[in-house]
């Protein structure tokens, strides 16, 4: 098993490159600020067979291989889906933050919700931003995403990062839940609902974050292969 994994990052309008010590993998769900809404979306996953989670917000861990920067994905099965995701990266002195998807085997998912995050990758946008620009203006980042057979066709979520936790109480529930240091830790935030309510698995993901203060973006963009099609 992999103790750490440096993988590169270029920070958003400098060219910095960034390599960070990624040593785990957290994915954080019902992360949202509205419990109400979190029971809506608790509920639509159990319309879909998915069972309700034992504790809010829920925290699973995945293997650091998961981990994707820019690539395709490789899945088993015809009914794997993305998620986006503000993801956080923690570092010994900085927290950058990314754009990613929990792409999940949502069939699965209604047996064994661990298994279903583990055994999908975990794909991640290259570009990243320093979270000490966006601190002050962190609710008014916009989140989205799309699918499609070729490419960008359908919305398929978007909201404010205003509907989740924001990082610092995230990372507080981490530390008090986790103990020890969290840093070298890849967090996956939380999602929004889905805008259709139903969980499509197409060949072509996309996910952005958009800061509509600067007017910038960052965005992780797949496409996902079945290997099991022969």
């Amino acid at each position: 098993m992999r103790e750490s994994e440096i993988v590169k990052f270029i920070r958003q309008g400098t060219g910095e490159e960034i390599d960070f010590v990624a040593k785990k993998v957290l994915v954080v769900g019902y992360t949202g600020r509205d419990q109400a809404a979190v029971r809506t979306h608790i509920e639509e996953l159990a319309a879909q067979g998915i069972p309700a989670p034992k504790e809010i917000p829920t925290v699973f861990r995945t293997p650091l291989d998961r981990l994707l920067v820019n690539e395709d994905l490789e899945v088993v099965g015809q009914h794997t889906s993305g998620e986006a995701e503000a993801v956080l990266l923690v570092d010994a002195r900085e927290i950058w933050v990314a754009v990613g998807s929990d792409h999940t085997d949502r069939e699965l998912e209604k047996v064994d919700i661990l298994a279903s995050k583990q055994v999908c990758p975990k794909p991640l946008s290259i570009e990243v931003w320093n979270y000490g620009d966006l601190r002050d203006h962190w609710d008014s980042l916009v989140l989205r995403s799309w699918v499609g057979e070729a490419g960008r066709e359908q919305l398929y979520q978007e909201g404010r990062m205003s509907d989740l936790l924001p990082p610092d109480e995230l990372l507080e529930m981490l530390d008090r839940r986790l103990g020890g240091s969290l840093e070298g830790s890849v967090i996956y935030t939380g999602t929004i609902p889905l805008r259709g309510k139903v969980f499509w698995a197409k060949p072509y993901f996309e996910a952005e974050l958009v800061d509509q203060l600067t007017g910038r973006s960052i965005r992780c963009r797949y496409r996902v292969r079945r290997v099991d099609d022969v």
